[in-house]
């Protein structure tokens, strides 16, 4: 009885610390997450809305309206 009381509170540690490390690992990741998808959102409205090119040397720039 003694052992499979030992072997059942090792086996549940060993669980708990796995898990624990498996949060502590996905947790690491969500500022990276959260910065490519920030990239990907700039990237997506520069897409959207191409900048001008600037003038040619010899052309005039565009008035403002």
């Amino acid at each position: 009885m003694d052992d499979t009381a030992i072997i059942t509170i090792l086996a549940v540690a060993g669980v708990a610390s796995v898990l624990l490390i498996a949060i502590k690992a996905l947790l690491d990741q969500v500022p990276d997450v959260i910065d490519s998808a920030g990239r990907a959102r700039d990237s997506w409205q520069r897409f959207k809305q191409p900048e001008l090119p600037p003038p040619a040397d010899d052309e005039e720039p565009p008035l403002a309206a």
